[in-house]
């Protein structure tokens, strides 16, 4: 199961000096107290909204960051709702997401935190699936598939006659919208039959367990989970840090994004600083979590134009 043990969670007391010490910007309004900041939205998201939230209130006395999952176009009703400060997405807004938060008079500032590898895993024990095309990945996952693409050798005669067992995420989620589109063809657009979870450590187990399962989610659930895990290469190229960046990772690579509620991060000191907090940090944070910092310089491009 994925879990965030890697960073410590510091005393109050010479917070500030152990934040500096690890290389962690403390937040410019540090002594606000009294102050809550709510963050809902992506499981992708979720291991970089955990970190930022633990670190941000381990240096800020008083605040709490609550954070949720409840999948991108979850947190995105909720955030279009007024119900949250800060959602996170693993896709762009929809254009009726759009239409959703203008009618509730809600202004956003959408922020890119980093890249994603979206992952293709198999079992460990698999030794025949190393390597799909996404022609064949369609050929699984598409609506045509469903009840009649059921066996692993209906993909390449060579592979056993076992069952196929699919793990993937549920319809609220912006991976599911990722996948469909570029590995399908249209948003949305799947085989049904299949165990499908907002909650990607469901989905972990799910293949861990199963030498016939395939699933998919965002790359840090992989990399926490390496040793129960194999990720499979998509047109001959494994998803890795070297090949989001040089980009050969295609089509699966993606920005994975924070959107923020404007009125919030100009009304409440606490979630301005939280917002800055996490661009300053980014770049140390983000890859403790398994996911790809942006360039330096983007970061800072992005604060700069809050």
């Amino acid at each position: 199961m994925l879990s965030r043990q890697k960073f410590n969670r510091y005393a109050l007391a010479g917070v500030v000096t152990a934040a500096i010490a690890a290389g962690v910007a403390a937040p410019s309004a540090f002594s606000q107290s009294g102050s809550s900041i709510t963050v809902d939205g992506s499981s992708t998201v979720f291991p970089i909204s955990e970190v930022m939230a633990e670190e941000f209130m381990a240096a800020s006395r008083g605040t709490q960051v609550t954070v949720g999952v409840s999948g991108t176009g979850g947190g995105f009703r909720k955030f279009c709702n007024d119900e949250l400060d800060i959602t996170g997405a693993s896709r762009t807004i929809r254009e009726s997401e759009v239409e959703a938060c203008r009618a509730a008079g809600i202004e956003y500032m959408e922020v890119p935190i980093a890249f994603d590898a979206l992952t293709v895993v198999i079992n460990p024990n698999n030794t025949w699936a190393t390597s799909l095309t996404v022609e064949q990945l369609k050929q699984i996952w598409e609506p045509a598939a469903e009840g009649r693409i059921t066996r692993w050798n209906q993909i390449d005669p060579s592979w056993p006659n076992a069952p196929l067992n699919l793990f993937g995420p549920g319809t609220d989620s912006g991976t599911f919208d990722y996948f469909t589109t570029y590995i399908v063809g249209e948003a949305a657009s799947s085989r049904a039959d299949f165990t499908a979870s907002e909650d990607d450590n469901i989905l972990v187990l799910g293949v861990a367990r199963d030498v016939n399962a395939l699933g998919y989610f965002g790359y840090a659930y992989y990399e926490e989970n390496r040793d129960t895990l194999r990720s499979v290469a998509v047109n001959g190229v494994r998803p890795s840090e070297a090949t989001l960046l040089d980009g050969t990772y295609t089509p699966l690579s993606r920005t994975i994004y924070f959107y923020v509620k404007k009125s919030s991060f100009e009304n409440n000191p606490q979630v301005r600083a939280f917002v800055e907090f996490m661009l300053d940090n980014a770049e140390e944070l983000v890859p403790e979590t398994g996911y790809v910092a942006l360039p330096s310089e983007r970061y800072t491009a992005i604060r700069a134009g809050l």
